[in-house]
């Protein structure tokens, strides 16, 4: 199941590759733009509780859709950017193992404890 799931984020992180490229931006500043989402885990410094809602909402895919969609209607292709990237963070994210976190600690998260092997 692991494969499958790591797959499915590929194709996400695909659909956001293919979406910036219907915008009108040169590709460094995907790149450049591309790790900017994991500021949220500043909020570790406070406490887990705070880094955990912190990391969450710049990790989160209905939000980063939300903020994709409100750039569409409002013809805002910095505001559809920046949906992109989240999105496209997101997903490279889950890839990896990284889901979103629970108050507990950051290496707790949705898709387990990172750093644990996980059966398939």
């Amino acid at each position: 199941m692991k494969t499958t799931l790591q797959l499915e984020e590929i194709a996400m992180l695909g659909l956001g590759v293919y979406l910036f490229g219907l915008l009108p931006y040169s590709w460094w500043l995907f790149l450049a733009l591309f790790l900017i989402p994991d500021i949220g885990m500043l909020g570790y410094i406070i406490n887990n509780k705070i880094g955990a809602f912190t990391y969450n909402i710049f990790h989160h895919k209905g939000i980063a859709i939300s903020i994709y969609v409100i750039g569409i209607y409002f013809s805002n292709e910095l505001i559809q950017l920046s949906g992109i990237i989240l999105f496209s963070h997101a997903a490279f994210d889950r890839v990896l193992g990284y889901g979103l976190k629970y108050e507990k600690g950051f290496k707790f998260t949705h898709l387990g404890e990172i750093g644990k092997k996980r059966l398939d």
